[in-house]
């Protein structure tokens, strides 16, 4: 895993930000860029960004998100707003600067209100030192407000790359908790584990047993590593009135090694 490279993101950023601002929200960026070098006048500037450069959305185009590849494997900006694009750029100012930027966020998050707490952590993978913002992304993936743990583990390639198993079997247990989507969490199947698929089949049984209905997407991350009683966990959930639960549990069978696999699909 490589440092981010705070040039070429800025870059990408710049080009945007120029691209779709008005000359007076341009100038206003580039005179705050020039001021973020003294603390005082950076958190100043990063609360008036809203006011300043707005709150649209970041227009892109497919070009824009070849750039954000290329600048930074695994960075999504789609769904990104201008106040949270010029909000980063203006993080990035303090350049290889790595404790003065990891100061400098701890103290933004800790006062943020929940747009620019979502802001900050949608920008952990484009930090440098990216082990040094271990701690905020940890807490970003337990918070409770949905918005701040969809910031890290939607669309976000640092999770995959930074946490520990315990740390990304837990975040991927709370997606399900919490009702949110696994689809968009990056490395998903790269990261899955036996530890992990015990977990979730755990969590099915507590659902079972109230009587609630389990998402077809915990299956994903079960059927790598089915065990025989996984399997049978699969072969109840494939005979499952929901019809999204049976394809879970058909695609998850599918891709399992175990040698019964083949049979429980072939039973349905």
């Amino acid at each position: 895993m490589s440092e981010p490279d705070v040039v070429a993101i800025r870059a990408v950023l710049a080009g945007w930000l120029d691209r779709q601002l008005a000359p007076s929200a341009r100038d206003w960026l580039r005179e705050a860029e020039g001021s973020a070098g003294q603390d005082r006048d950076f958190f100043l500037k990063i609360g008036l960004v809203g006011r300043k450069v707005g709150r649209h959305d970041l227009a892109l185009t497919p070009e824009d998100l070849r750039q954000a590849e290329a600048a930074r494997s695994g960075w999504d900006p789609r769904g990104w707003s201008l106040d949270q694009a010029a909000r980063v750029y203006l993080l990035l100012s303090a350049g290889d600067d790595v404790e003065r930027l990891a100061l400098r966020l701890d103290q933004l998050s800790a006062t943020a209100e929940i747009g620019e707490l979502v802001t900050f952590l949608r920008g952990l993978p484009l930090y440098p030192g990216p082990e040094m913002h271990l701690r905020r992304a940890r807490e970003g993936a337990r918070s409770n407000m949905k918005a701040a743990f969809c910031a890290v583990a939607h669309a976000n390639p640092y999770p995959a790359e930074r946490f520990s198993e315990e740390a990304w079997n837990h975040m991927v247990l709370k997606a399900l908790f919490i009702g949110v989507s696994l689809h968009p969490v990056q490395g998903l199947e790269r990261r899955a584990n036996p530890a992990l698929a015990r977990m979730l089949c755990d969590y099915a049984h507590e659902r079972w047993a109230a009587l609630r209905p389990v998402s077809p997407e915990l299956w994903r991350c079960v059927g790598p590593f089915a065990d025989d009683a996984a399997l049978a966990d699969l072969e109840r959930a494939l005979a499952s009135r929901d019809e999204a639960e049976r394809a879970g549990a058909a695609e998850a069978l599918a891709a399992s090694p175990h040698p019964g696999a083949a049979q429980v699909l072939a039973r349905a």
